[in-house]
């Protein structure tokens, strides 16, 4: 018995040597070696990448291929209708890929098992599924992309969520952090440093958008979305700074940024027609302006998605100091299933914005995530933030009185 524990046990620490070597070397030698979960993530996060660049291409540029395909040539609405079944097509195969992957890595705990190097190897099987799951959608009747293009309104809206509560999380142990340390009173200058300067920027923020999105007293409905960001951040910062919660400056003062960027993304998405909106009136036209605000909109949801794909912790509850031992030892790096769970309703979600949440609304060249469906989408996703925000100060407080309440029953 001794001698086969001590074979395990070598055989174990040998496979741990051969993944701490692969972890550490060249990119090359990381991607030839297969598996390896550090490198995987960011080849998933390319093909990720790839498709959104196809999805953009078939709507801006593929109109003219896809009119002489037969399955489109019945598609009602034209030049509009064939560049969303493109996006809609493309990020079906997205999905059904990272779906696939999904499942197949579900409750992956170890590494060295099969799944870890399913997930982390295995390339050339990868790239004839990945190519072949992207071909299938094209041979599917419109009705079935149709239906695909509902049921991407649910899953765009779980990754906005899954996003929300990333966010939130990281935000909040940032500041645990800081309150952590050893020499938490020279931290607390920092904090305050952090604290106000994030202030500052949401105070120059909203007074820029009075400035660009509400230029007269006519802009109601502008002017009610910033007045009432102004007033979440106030609601935000008093429920923080009550004695009972004492949440300190920090996390209300990073919340409030969250809060003005998103109000700044959802105006302006409003159409580029309307008066109160001067910035998109002037970017009417298609220039180099245009083109690199949309390859960084781009980029920026691609990373979004890959940042909330690997932070699958915020999704754990708390474990006992051993059980997170073990995981050290020989636990997998993140959560495989959750990773790509969030790149397949991240496929929806970039569907959603190349069409502007609506299958019927006409998309202009170069533009994402334009339209007023776009702009409750995100008007409605900076109020769920700030619920949730609230939730997370005042949830052990309830909890707390209510347990007092029970015991004292």
């Amino acid at each position: 018995m001794e001698t086969g524990t001590s074979v395990s046990n070598n055989s174990g620490s040998i496979r741990n040597d051969s993944y701490e070597a692969i972890k550490n070397g060249s990119w090359f030698n990381q991607f030839r070696n297969g598996c390896n979960p550090w490198m995987a993530r960011y080849v998933y996060g390319l093909i990720f990448l790839i498709a959104n660049l196809l999805a953009w291409a078939a709507r801006d540029y593929g109109r003219g291929a896809l009119r002489k395909v037969t399955k489109f040539k019945n598609c009602k609405g034209g030049e509009n209708c064939l560049g969303t079944d493109g996006v809609l097509r493309v990020s079906l195969g997205c999905f059904l890929f990272y779906f696939v992957m999904f499942l197949s890595t579900l409750g992956t705990s170890k590494t060295h098992s099969s799944r870890d190097r399913w997930h982390s190897g295995w390339w050339f099987a990868k790239l004839i599924m990945w190519p072949a799951l992207t071909i299938i959608p094209f041979l599917l009747p419109s009705s079935i992309i149709h239906l695909y293009g509902e049921i991407a309104h649910f899953g765009a809206g779980v990754f906005l969520l899954i996003q929300l509560i990333s966010v939130i999380s990281f935000i909040q142990w940032l500041n645990e952090c800081y309150q952590s340390q050893k020499d938490a009173e020279r931290c607390r200058v920092y904090v305050m440093l952090l604290a106000t300067t994030s202030y500052t920027v949401c105070i120059v923020g909203v007074i820029l958008m009075y400035i660009w999105y509400a230029p007269d007293s006519s802009c109601l409905l502008n002017i009610f979305f910033i007045t009432w960001t102004l007033f979440l951040i106030q609601l935000m910062t008093s429920i923080a700074l009550h004695p009972k919660v004492n949440a300190g400056y920090l996390t209300p003062a990073l919340m409030g940024l969250y809060v003005v960027f998103i109000c700044w993304c959802a105006i302006r998405s409003e159409p580029v027609g309307e008066s109160c909106n001067r910035k998109a009136a002037a970017s009417n036209r298609t220039d180099w302006l245009t083109i690199i605000s949309f390859v960084v909109a781009l980029l920026a949801m691609v990373i979004a998605t890959f940042s909330t794909g690997i932070d699958s912790q915020c999704f754990q509850f708390k474990k006992d100091e051993n059980d997170q031992e073990e995981e050290e030892e020989d636990g997998v790096p993140y959560g495989y299933g959750f990773f790509h769970f969030v790149f397949a309703t991240g496929a929806m979600y970039f569907a959603m914005l190349l069409i502007g949440w609506n299958t019927h609304h006409p998309m202009k060249k170069w533009t994402i995530d334009v339209g007023w469906t776009s702009t409750w989408v995100r008007v409605v996703n900076e109020w769920l933030a700030v619920c949730v925000y609230i939730w997370m100060l005042v949830a052990p407080l309830i909890l707390k009185s209510r347990r007092q309440t029970t015991s004292g029953t």
